[in-house]
């Protein structure tokens, strides 16, 4: 009798379970499809910077604008890297947040056996709490932007490194993030948001850079300084919008894995309650015939 009592109070709590795991993954389901309407409309916006700032790009301009120096090669103690590692603020979501963290932490050992010093911002609880666990000081913590990462978000974080790059204080600044692909495929990216890198000749154009005919008002150089900052923005904004639809992704893979697992534990668990009350009717009916049999003799 109590070991049908506990397969009912399991199979109750296994149910509760899956209806919990059910709902966060319709709930994951109707955030991703606004995710990913972000991560498009991010997509061209950026895509068409890049192309003008390709266009306007000239070696003689690009002495002008400490966004567009390069690193010299020579490494040195004093070279220092601003690493933005974002994670998510909540987990039951698979290897998501681990598998940034691992990003990140390759990149940190990389960046240390070279001798380059690295200034850590976290945007997220969960690297947040790992990196404390870890004892590494952060330059910077955020846990405010959530899952609806805004304009506003990617400027108040790039804002401050800009400064710093330009100044020199800085050599290079990185991003840890999660390029969204699909809702099932999104992998831990570093991308190197500064210095801006210079715009790659067309393959089979003899190494000349396409020339388009703009006509430029105000001058060049004026409008770089404009589109500069902003590409820069929109690179870190494009990070945060892409990881917050892959944390999306992420979350609804686990919590639909788990409601199929849970359907599958109580399955298991019915057909065990099922045998051992069988095993107990059968019991209770040779106990009646044997104690009429012994009432018989």
């Amino acid at each position: 009798m109590a070991q049908t009592r506990d397969l009912r109070r399991r199979i109750k709590s296994v149910q509760s379970t899956r209806k919990i795991t059910k709902t966060m993954e319709l709930v994951a389901t109707s955030k991703l499809k606004r995710a990913q309407d972000r991560v498009i409309a991010a997509r061209p916006y950026a895509a068409a910077l890049a192309e003008v700032i390709g266009d306007l790009y000239a070696p003689e301009l690009a002495e002008r604008f400490p966004l567009l120096r390069q690193p010299s090669g020579k490494s040195g103690a004093h070279r220092r890297v601003a690493l933005v590692v974002i994670t998510a603020n909540r987990g039951l979501c698979g290897a998501f947040n681990a598998n940034l963290i691992r990003e990140a932490r390759h990149r940190i050992e990389q960046l240390e056996a070279e001798g380059v010093g690295i200034d850590l911002h976290l945007i997220g609880k969960k690297g947040i709490s790992y990196f404390r666990f870890a004892k590494r000081p952060a330059a910077s913590q955020r846990t405010d932007i959530g899952d609806k990462p805004k304009a506003e978000h990617a400027a108040e974080i790039v804002g401050p490194l800009m400064a710093q790059f330009e100044s020199g204080a800085l050599d290079a600044v990185e991003v840890v993030f999660a390029q969204f692909k699909s809702a099932v495929s999104s992998p831990p990216t570093t991308l190197r948001i500064l210095p801006i890198a210079p715009p790659r000749p067309a393959e089979g154009g003899g190494g000349r850079q396409r020339v388009a005919n703009y006509i430029l008002k105000p001058s060049a150089e004026a409008i770089l300084e404009q589109l500069l900052p902003l590409y820069v923005r929109n690179q870190l904004y494009r990070a945060l919008v892409e990881t917050a639809a892959a944390f999306l992704g992420a979350q609804r893979t686990a919590m639909k894995n788990a409601t199929d697992n849970a359907g599958d534990i109580i399955e298991l668990l019915q057909r065990t309650y099922n045998r051992a009350r069988q095993a107990q009717i059968t019991q209770e009916l040779a106990e009646i015939v044997g104690g009429a049999e012994a009432l018989k003799g």
